[in-house]
């Protein structure tokens, strides 16, 4: 009696929600059934290569920032083979122009494999906020081109893949034009297509004309409508009701839309997965400006745990 209850309770809420998808609930298996502590666990054999791990924090972030997140991996896929470089080449100064910040990260991640000398089977990126406009960036660079056919999953956490054109939030656009103001920001100023009086030649658009995503097994992009730092749909690479009727910028913005997705749709073996997160907030002043939905997803243990183990982890099997 008890259970038919809670389905009936279940499915009134789904019909209330009124969201085209599933609750990790409705899953009848997860995406990975190895115990976070096997009893024993065998040498790792790496003659087939490794599974390198690259994370890359957001504005004014750090190393530890995708901290949990790695941590989480490793528990759910023990003995995968997996090394993480935990980015920190960016960490004092974030405000800077992207092409200083992708610089940085490519001469990170080479030194990393030259330094320990790794045999590459695969390369994955993580990243959270604008560290996933910079992983998108290093794919373009030609140093970065032997890697391409190395690349197997792009999680992308809240990610400003069309700049912060359109947030709803007016307190938040006044932030970040205060901040970009204040710390003299050229990542700030490409965020919100202010490097260019010509919209299509901003970096953003300039970047979305470049080859990457296509490159991956796995384009997944983790967005949440309670973060007002980096506007929905921005998150989803996908278009707005408010660029709909925006006709300067609008039609603008559908091409740089079309630029990023048509390559990911016409390669067969790139798949593009959206997730949308519902978060459990208190009721702080973070919530109510849309931080605390922005970091949630570094530092929810509960997102997280149930994240990777109902569809996380099958992306860097």
């Amino acid at each position: 009696i008890a259970f038919s209850s809670f389905y009936q309770a279940k499915e009134k809420f789904k019909k209330e929600l009124k969201i085209e998808g599933f609750l990790y609930s409705d899953l009848s298996v997860l995406a990975s059934d190895i115990p976070y502590f096997p009893p024993e666990e065998e040498e790792e054999n790496l003659e087939d290569g490794i599974h390198l791990v690259v994370c890359v924090h957001g504005l004014d972030g750090n190393s530890a920032d995708l901290r949990l997140v790695k941590t989480f991996i490793e528990l759910g896929l023990p003995g995968g083979k997996l090394d993480f470089l935990m980015s920190e080449r960016n960490q004092t100064d974030t405000f800077a122009d992207f092409d200083t910040m992708t610089d940085r990260l490519l001469d990170e991640i080479i030194q990393h494999i030259q330094l320990f000398n790794l045999s590459i089977s695969r390369i994955s990126f993580i990243g959270h906020s604008l560290g996933n406009v910079i992983i998108r960036s290093v794919l373009t660079r030609p140093r970065f081109r032997y890697y391409l056919n190395k690349l197997h999953t792009f999680l992308s956490l809240s990610g400003p893949h069309l700049g912060t054109l359109y947030n709803n939030s007016t307190l938040v656009s006044t932030g970040l034009w205060l901040m970009q103001k204040l710390k003299k920001s050229g990542s700030l100023l490409q965020l919100t297509f202010r490097d260019n009086t010509d919209l299509r030649k901003c970096f953003l658009y300039q970047l979305s004309q470049k080859t990457g995503l296509q490159y991956f097994k796995n384009v997944v992009l983790v967005a949440s409508p309670q973060d007002r730092y980096v506007p929905f749909h921005s998150a989803r690479i996908e278009m707005c009701k408010s660029a709909l009727k925006d006709r300067h910028t609008g039609p603008v913005y559908a091409e740089m839309i079309n630029n990023l997705l048509q390559p990911v749709v016409g390669a067969k073996d790139c798949t593009l997965i959206r997730h949308d997160v519902f978060h459990v907030l208190p009721n702080t002043a973070n919530t109510l400006i849309g931080r605390a939905a922005h970091i949630a997803v570094l530092d929810s243990e509960l997102f997280l745990e149930k994240f990777f183990l109902v569809a996380g982890l099958n992306y860097f099997k």
